[in-house]
């Protein structure tokens, strides 16, 4: 197994603090978030890993250098057109090779067991990956996920507006009471993947989104696992969700 780390945006909502840095740099109780992630792949037997940079790129590729400091193997590609999360993976075609890859934004803080959980499931059937999602009650938060008994992957719906929730209502996919299932952006692919990343057509946002690539695996006939992550998941979205994380202990698990 091995991991993908995008990481490629400026993270435009940080502001000012993103004019020296690029966001997955900005540090959450005294290292970069990017670093956490790294610890948290290192714990699941993760040793080799590719980053997607782009916006103020030297200052990641400086900071984690080959990953031999961490006892890791670390890579690189620039995409130089943020053209959104679709096509990103891609520069790591060939360093994935034959190999399934754990892929996650660079933003995104979750407990470091998390990484082993998805290995774990991954390895529970024949899966063509695991996409990991938390849960609520309230459907309008972000991209909706929709499982079949077996929690495998029947549906994505990436950021339904007013009209589209009560569509999905109408037609019983969404039940009152019933949890809505978001995506975390944390998910394990086969190399196969990227057969569907290089079909996607740009969404309305004007952007190659990841989601229309896993909801083509699905309709391929691959079963995407789902996982709860457990506990914290964190998306480190703006300067607010920053100072909360900093208010939290030093010492704290990330």
């Amino acid at each position: 197994m091995k991991a993908v780390i995008l990481a490629a945006g400026k993270g435009t909502r940080m502001k000012e603090l993103t004019n020296e840095l690029p966001k997955p740099m900005l540090c959450v109780h005294g290292k970069p978030i990017l670093e956490h992630i790294l610890s948290g792949l290192l714990s699941a037997g993760i040793r080799e890993v590719f980053i997607v940079t782009g916006y103020k790129a030297e200052v990641i590729e400086n900071h984690f250098g080959d990953g031999s400091k961490w006892g890791a193997r670390i890579a690189y590609g620039r995409q130089l057109v943020q053209d959104g999360t679709g096509k990103a993976p891609e520069l790591a075609k060939d360093f994935v090779g034959a190999d399934s890859f754990l892929l996650t934004y660079g933003d995104i803080l979750v407990k470091p067991e998390t990484y082993a959980q998805m290995v774990k499931r991954f390895a529970e059937g024949n899966f063509g990956g695991v996409i990991t999602v938390t849960g609520s009650q309230d459907v309008t938060q972000g991209g909706l996920n929709f499982f079949d008994d077996q929690f495998c992957l029947t549906k994505l719906v990436e950021k339904p507006g007013k009209e589209q929730i009560e569509q999905l209502r109408q037609d019983g996919w969404l039940k009152q009471g019933q949890i809505a299932w978001y995506n975390a952006g944390i998910y394990i692919f086969r190399p196969a993947v990227f057969e569907f990343t290089a079909k996607l057509q740009k969404s309305p946002r004007n952007e190659y989104e990841l989601t229309d690539a896993v909801n083509a695996v699905v309709a391929a006939g691959h079963r995407m696992a789902g996982m709860e992550i457990p506990g914290r998941w964190v998306d480190v979205r703006d300067p607010g969700v920053l100072a909360e994380l900093e208010k939290e202990s030093a010492g704290s698990n990330q």
